[in-house]
């Protein structure tokens, strides 16, 4: 029986990647061979490939100055090549929780690092306001915090290159691509399976790597935009995953659908929070991540917490439990986590407090 998954990433996936994944582990197409087993360098993978980028491009509307790169290592790399590129001298960040954090701690080895809005002093408990300065490099911030649950749903305006971390909302609504000069993440949350990072970068920011930087081959972006993605083996069975999860996206309406069902998952949660006697949200109202919604027992309930996470497990929900970081719950629920899914989780938690 298919459990309700609430994993933060890696994620649900949608029955059609999983099933178009799994066909292809067995073989790919008609070439006889597995996706595991089929040579990068060849036509067929390359079908796969430039299909994956070409649907990235047309449901997030990525303008033709654009580069798309599939590359390894996580968002966490990036933390560390996007200063290593383009820190001159500093750079403003947004910090918002654990993932920003580290993006700082990395960038400050190459540079100053100005903080321009932070939620720390409250627990992160909200997504702060920010206005970027001018002398900047470049400024960066993340998107939506899986750890902490603070969104922000608009695209800010920038008088430097902007950067953001989407891993965790990336495809969840419509972005003004336009607006940024890079959009990286990892693809576990909401486009495919773990173990592929996406770069969305403009082509002008190749020409402002940091002048007589020696930065090393596989480091450079200039590197794989010129190879397409191809300097070294990518992870093939990745980005054919996020292929067929793009291709499931654009099917169910594009970005706007996306958007419509995250708002709905994400307010049956939210409304089932304010009203429960046994339950409270931790995110303060209008930083309410629509994808990952962080909560915790009510004052003087607190001992019932391992109750509710067996409890929840005999209903078939998985992936609720918050953070080892901050403790409490947690539901992400990315594009592929249905209404049904959400509807067993509600449904779970007003049973549980009527037990109690």
């Amino acid at each position: 029986m298919r459990k309700h998954i609430f994993n933060a990433g890696p994620c649900k996936l949608p029955d059609a990647t999983l099933e178009n994944v799994s066909s292809a582990v067995i073989e790919l197409g008609n070439t006889g061979q597995s996706i595991l087993e089929v040579s990068h360098r060849s036509a067929d993978f390359q079908a796969v490939h430039d299909e994956a980028i070409n649907l990235f491009r047309e449901v997030l509307d990525i303008p033709a100055d654009y580069s798309v790169l599939f590359l390894g290592g996580g968002a966490s790399l990036q933390f560390c090549m996007i200063p290593y590129n383009f820190l001159n001298t500093r750079a403003a960040y947004v910090n918002t929780g654990t993932w920003s954090t580290a993006a700082i701690k990395e960038a400050r080895m190459w540079g100053e690092v100005d903080v321009i809005a932070s939620s720390e002093a409250d627990g992160f408990t909200y997504y702060p306001p920010f206005t970027i300065p001018a002398d900047v490099d470049y400024a960066h911030f993340t998107s939506n915090n899986t750890i902490r649950g603070t969104e922000i749903f608009t695209d800010p305006d920038s008088p430097v290159p902007l950067i953001c971390d989407m891993s965790s909302d990336i495809c969840s609504r419509p972005v003004d691509v336009s607006k940024y000069a890079m959009i990286y993440g990892g693809a576990q949350k909401n486009i495919g399976p773990a173990g592929v990072t996406f770069v969305i970068i403009k082509n002008d920011m190749l020409e402002r790597v940091v002048a007589g930087r020696i930065i090393p081959t596989m480091l450079r972006y200039k590197t794989h935009v010129e190879k397409g993605s191809m300097y070294n083996t990518p992870p093939c069975v990745n980005i054919l995953g996020v292929k067929e999860t793009l291709k499931w996206i654009k099917s169910l309406g594009g970005l706007k659908a996306m958007e419509k069902l995250a708002i709905t998952r994400s307010d049956m949660i939210y409304n089932e929070l304010e009203k429960s006697k046994l339950f409270r949200p931790v995110v303060k109202e209008g930083s309410r991540s629509r994808m990952n919604i962080p909560f915790l027992l009510r004052e003087g309930h607190e001992g019932l917490e391992k109750e509710f996470l067996d409890f929840a497990k005999s209903r078939n929900i998985v992936g609720i439990k918050g953070h080892r970081s901050v403790g409490g719950f947690r539901a992400s629920v990315y594009n592929a986590c249905s209404i049904e899914d959400v509807k067993a989780l509600v449904t779970a938690m007003q049973d549980f407090a009527a037990k109690h």
